[in-house]
C-alpha cells in the first residue's frame, strides 16, 4: 500500500482502485487539484471521489488531501502552498483576504513602534539607502526603491549575490543605510552585509519574520508576520510595513518630499505625451 488511511476496506471497487492508483502515482499533482479536476482526469464523477474519501475514513475531499499531504515529503515552498490549498478551494479569495487581515493584525502586535520610528529616522538621515533581497523578497526592493526615490531618497539596489554584490557594496560607508530582508533565515549574502557593516560604518535595517531575538547584528529589526511555518508565506504584511515606512519618511521630510513629487508632476506634464 503506497498510502495509509484512517480505515481501508478489504475490497475496493474498480473506480475506487483507479482513484487510489492515481493518487499514489501522482501525489504532487493530486495535492494541487480540485475535486473537479481529479474527476475529469479519471473520467469519474465528483460523487465517486467523495464516496472514496469516506470509504477510506476521511470526512471529505479536503480531509483526504490532508491525509495524503501528511505522508509526503514535499520540499519547502511546494509543501507550504499545498498546505494552504488543502484548506479547500471554495471561496479561496475571501478566505485568503481574511488570512491576510489576520497577518496584518498579528504584525501590528509584533512590531515594536520604537523600532519602527528608529527605522524611519535612519532612512531620513541616510546619505544613501542600499536595498538587498533574494527570491520573492526582490519585489519589496522594487517597491521601496520606487517609492523612496519619488520622495527624494537616494536609493541603490544591491545585486543578488556573487562578485557583483561585493562591487555594489564597496560604495556603502558611513552615513549610509543597508536595508535587507531575511524572513525565515538569513542568506549567506545577508550575513556578509551585516558582518561588513562594522568595518564600513553603514547602519543596517532588517525585515524579519522571527519572533524571538535573532540576527542581533542588525542595528534595527522590523518583525512582520507572514503566516504559520507550514503555510504559503504572503508578502502582504511586509509590503504594508514598507509602505508605512515610506509614508512616515514622507511626513518626516515634510516640504522636501512634496517638492520632489511636484518636480515629478511637472516633468510628466511637460514630457509625458512624448513617452
Amino acid at each position: 500500500m503506497c498510502l495509509t488511511f484512517p480505515q481501508m476496506p478489504e475490497n475496493l471497487t474498480a473506480t475506487e482502485s483507479a482513484i487510489l492508483e492515481y493518487i499514489c502515482a501522482h501525489r504532487d499533482e493530486f495535492l494541487f487539484m480540485t475535486i473537479a479536476e481529479l474527476a475529469a482526469a479519471l473520467h469519474v464523477s465528483e460523487a465517486s471521489i467523495s464516496r472514496f474519501a469516506r470509504r477510506v475514513g476521511c470526512r471529505d475531499f479536503k480531509h483526504l488531501k490532508q491525509v495524503v499531504l501528511a505522508q509526503g515529503e514535499h520540499p519547502g515552498a511546494a509543501r507550504k502552498l499545498a498546505n494552504t490549498l488543502a484548506e479547500g478551494e471554495t471561496a479561496l479569495l475571501p478566505r485568503w483576504i481574511e488570512q491576510q487581515r489576520a497577518n496584518l493584525e498579528k504584525t501590528l502586535e509584533l512590531l515594536d513602534k520604537a523600532e519602527f520610528d528608529r527605522a524611519v529616522q535612519a532612512i531620513v538621515a541616510a546619505q544613501r539607502v542600499y536595498l538587498h533581497a533574494k527570491n520573492a523578497s526582490r519585489a519589496l526592493v522594487e517597491l521601496l526603491a520606487y517609492r523612496l526615490r519619488r520622495i527624494g531618497v537616494e536609493v541603490e539596489r544591491l545585486p543578488v549575490g556573487g562578485s557583483e554584490l561585493l562591487e555594489g557594496l564597496a560604495g556603502a560607508g558611513a552615513g549610509d543605510l543597508v536595508v535587507l530582508f531575511g524572513f525565515s533565515k538569513l542568506s549567506a549574502e545577508a550575513r556578509v552585509l551585516l558582518d561588513h557593516s562594522a568595518a564600513a560604518g553603514y547602519r543596517t535595517l532588517l525585515f524579519t519574520a522571527r519572533q524571538y531575538p535573532a540576527h542581533s547584528a542588525a542595528d534595527i529589526r522590523l518583525t512582520v508576520y507572514r503566516g504559520e511555518e507550514d503555510e504559503y508565506h504572503s508578502m502582504t504584511a511586509p509590503a504594508a510595513v514598507a509602505d508605512a515606512l515610506v509614508l512616515a519618511v514622507s511626513a518626516r521630510k515634510g516640504p522636501a518630499a512634496v517638492a520632489r513629487l511636484e518636480t515629478v508632476r511637472t516633468l510628466k506634464q511637460q514630457y509625458g505625451n512624448r513617452l
